[in-house]
């Protein structure tokens, strides 16, 4: 008789289904484990046998086979320990042969017996209510497991013997709780900056439109904390951001306690992050820093210093919004709608652009663009606002905190994205939808300007030579300018602030 378990393998946030099979026949006494496991799935065995002995079983002096179907699947980690200890356990009678008929299982196990914590909870748990199956889960990863929907029925043992007790009616396992993880303190505000004025508006405009931003200037200027500073004027996440990115964060292992976060990811790699660590990839195919900040922010200091190939490595999930990293035996896509803000100085010796200061390298403008083409011409057309930062003086530090925070920041921001999510969800799109993420034939509609707009960006377009995907972010950016200032048409005041924008890096790019 053959026992069958169900329980998971991942595929990106994806769960496949897997059904393990367990048999026991007399025979030589062995314990296999076939259909394509990895090295963690292999060792089970040995965790298996450990915990059974634990919990007071013993495995029979038989051939016990386990298949992990389907077998042309690759099985990788330690979360079938549990499905293959219970169906071991219904083979051999120590729980009834139907008790996990309507369950997924998932879970690792300790050599006593112990239900330790796994990688993938939510997206297993939102596959098996969709397939009309229960789960069975650590007890650490219960509250994760309760966010798929009430009408999921939750099992989150801590131990072997808690699970068995359950199913033999002795003991009655309550249904965890969602939680939601405490707030580590309050986000930076924008009030603690002084002066840049200039570029805490390029900050509100790249939240209200969520488009990419580079900020250059000399080092001590401001640039870090004008990032630091940008969640905390974005609006708050959707349930459908929300859990998007949390499933993302339960397959990366981040989520402490099975305790999912309402605050928008921010994430800063150092610059010596390798192109597996940024885009993902690796053994198993993890996501990557832009998986982690979907939804969020993905902040890039000293931005020339990243590796030439790793930069260019984000131009693919910059326009599409997702990643696809293609392996020999993994083909795996992740979400990747981040906003990037980057920060550089203007040359290697960061003073290029001080009155007076003369570059022991040569002329500034060499020095400048030596250093500056380092980034891609490509790259740099996929930001939509490049500003330059310049020196905070004495005499911006010695004054008092301006009048406006993060809070007024944030009003407007929030203004500005619900009339996208009204002028875009009459559309049919989804509601997270912005102007930086709209499909370029309905930019050109909801943003066609008036006639000094038209006559403005037809010269610009010619003089600046920009790109159609230039062309496009222009009208991005003004609609944004247009929606801070609440009116419904795009006027030549917008298109100019816009252009202006992309003045100096295309200047740069083409000094390179």
């Amino acid at each position: 008789m053959v026992t069958r378990v169900a329980t998971v393998a991942f595929e990106g946030i994806e769960a496949r289904a897997v059904d393990v099979q367990v048999q026991i026949i007399p025979g030589s006494v062995v314990f296999n484990v076939v259909g394509l496991p990895d090295k963690a799935v292999g060792e089970s065995r040995e965790r298996v046998r450990g915990a059974l002995i634990a919990s007071g079983l013993a495995l029979p002096a038989k051939r016990i086979t386990v298949n992990l179907a389907p077998a042309d699947l690759p099985k990788e980690g330690s979360h079938y320990d549990l499905p293959i200890a219970l169906g071991v356990m219904a083979a051999i009678g120590a729980i009834p042969a139907d008790a996990l008929a309507g369950y997924c299982v998932l879970g690792e196990l300790a050599l006593d017996g112990s239900i330790t914590a796994v990688n993938g909870v939510l997206p297993a748990a939102i596959a098996a209510a969709a397939r009309g199956l229960g789960l069975i889960c650590p007890a650490q990863t219960g509250p994760e497991a309760a966010w798929a929907g009430g009408d999921l029925d939750v099992l989150a043992p801590r131990s072997l013997i808690q699970l068995a007790n359950h199913f033999k009616g002795s003991q009655v396992m309550a249904r965890p709780e969602p939680a939601m993880a405490g707030q580590a303190g309050p986000l930076p505000d924008l009030a603690d900056i002084k002066g840049q004025e200039a570029a805490k508006r390029a900050l509100e405009v790249a939240a209200a439109g969520g488009h990419n931003l580079l900020m250059n200037g000399p080092p001590g200027s401001g640039k870090s904390m004008l990032a630091a500073r940008l969640p905390s004027i974005l609006p708050p996440l959707g349930p459908r951001e929300l859990l998007d990115i949390s499933m993302i964060q339960s397959v990366a292992g981040a989520l402490k306690d099975g305790a999912l976060s309402n605050r928008r990811p921010f994430r800063q790699p150092h610059h010596s992050a390798s192109m597996a660590a940024l885009v993902g990839g690796g053994i198993g195919a993890r996501p990557g820093e832009v998986s982690l900040a979907h939804g969020g922010v993905l902040f890039l200091d000293e931005l020339p210093e990243f590796s030439p190939q790793v930069l260019d490595s984000l131009r693919q999930p910059m326009e599409t919004g997702e990643v696809m990293i293609a392996r020999a035996n993994h083909r795996v896509t992740y979400p990747a709608r981040f906003q990037l803000v980057a920060a550089m100085n203007p040359c290697r010796c960061g003073q290029g652009l001080e009155p007076g200061y003369a570059c022991r390298r040569g002329p500034n403008e060499r020095c400048m663009a030596q250093y500056q083409a380092r980034i891609s011409g490509p790259l740099l057309d996929r930001i939509d606002l490049r500003i330059e930062v310049p020196a905070v003086t004495a005499a911006d530090l010695i004054l008092p905190p301006p009048a406006e925070g993060s809070r007024e920041a944030s009003a407007r921001v929030a203004a500005a994205r619900a009339l996208q999510a009204t002028r875009f969800g009459e559309r049919g799109l989804p509601a997270a939808t912005t102007n930086a993420t709209c499909p370029a034939n309905l930019i050109e509609q909801v943003a066609h300007p008036d006639a000094d707009g038209t006559a403005l960006i037809r010269q610009a377009a010619e003089s600046m030579r920009l790109s159609a995907r230039g062309f496009h972010r222009t009208l991005r950016v003004a609609r944004t300018l247009a929606d801070l200032d609440g009116e419904a048409q795009v006027r030549r005041m917008h298109l100019a602030e816009a252009l202006s924008y992309r003045g100096r890096g295309d200047s740069a790019a083409a000094a390179a």
